[in-house]
């Protein structure tokens, strides 16, 4: 993954370079079909993998301790998702960050309830010393991991996402990686840079592990930075607002969110490129 941005996707990017950017981003990674490794949420296992197959990506959902490090070692990404904690689980998490580190896999943390919940809050802090890609979180969530009073209701957030933008630059500068808000807006920054997602639905507030899916999909964009020279920030920008398109196209004929959660799969598949270059809205 390259860190330093191309012409038209680092800091003198215009809105209207992002969904060339963007498209350039979603091409490669169904060109390359990165493998993402994912230890995630088990309440959202199956829903993550097909909406990384839809992508184009390669899911591999493995947690078991005695084959996580080794996948993470081979995979193009990895995704670690606090959303189930065990103790099993953890060490899991730890062999997989290890191996990522080692072999400059880009991975990406998912710190669901951290600061909501002690044990979990502990083990993210510790994971950060095995530098992390990105982080992406709810305003509660990045607060919380930075050191603030988050403020948390459980998995959910208190606090909007341009409450925190102090916070999550203070986190992206301590510890080295993007760290991505989400909420109304999605707001990205790697401590000296910033970037406004602003595609995305309500809906997607009304349908378990759509933010889990967000940091998968983030994974995925990652993992083809060398192919497509878009820095960190930018490709985790991508990711943001290529999901959050989707969802904007699946909204229009959804019932409820049962309906949505199908279609958003099918929208992700069947992105175009004039799509793409048409609706993707980065700031």
């Amino acid at each position: 993954m390259a860190d330093a941005p191309t012409t038209c996707q680092g800091e003198a990017a215009t809105p209207r370079d992002h969904p060339r950017g963007a498209w350039a981003t979603l091409s490669a990674v169904r060109a390359r079909g990165s493998l993402v490794h994912s230890v995630t949420n088990l309440v959202v296992t199956n829903l993550t993998a097909n909406m990384l197959l839809a992508l184009g990506a390669s899911p591999a959902m493995v947690e078991n301790v005695e084959e996580a490090g080794e996948l993470a070692a081979v995979a193009d990404a990895l995704v670690v998702n606090l959303g189930s904690m065990s103790a099993a689980r953890t060490e899991a998490m730890r062999a997989a960050v290890q191996a990522a580190d080692r072999n400059r896999t880009p991975w990406v943390m998912d710190p669901v309830a951290v600061g909501a919940l002690s044990y979990r809050t502990a083990v993210a802090r510790e994971l950060l010393a095995h530098r992390p890609a990105a982080i992406r979180g709810n305003a509660s969530e990045i607060a919380s991991l930075a050191g603030g009073d988050g403020g948390g209701k459980g998995v959910d957030s208190t606090l909007g996402s341009d409450e925190v933008l102090g916070l999550a630059r203070r986190l992206a500068l301590d510890t080295g990686a993007v760290v991505a808000v989400t909420g109304a807006v999605d707001h990205v920054t790697d401590g000296d840079r910033e970037l406004a997602v602003e595609n995305g639905h309500p809906l997607l507030t009304r349908v378990t592990g759509m933010g889990c899916s967000a940091t998968a999909v983030i994974a995925a964009c990652l993992a083809v930075g060398e192919t497509t020279g878009a820095d960190r920030l930018t490709a985790t920008a991508h990711g943001l607002a290529l999901f959050g398109f989707a969802a904007e196209r699946a909204a229009r004929g959804a019932a409820g969110p049962a309906s949505f959660q199908v279609a958003l799969i099918d929208a992700l598949y069947g992105l175009t490129e004039a799509q793409v270059l048409a609706g993707v809205r980065i700031r």
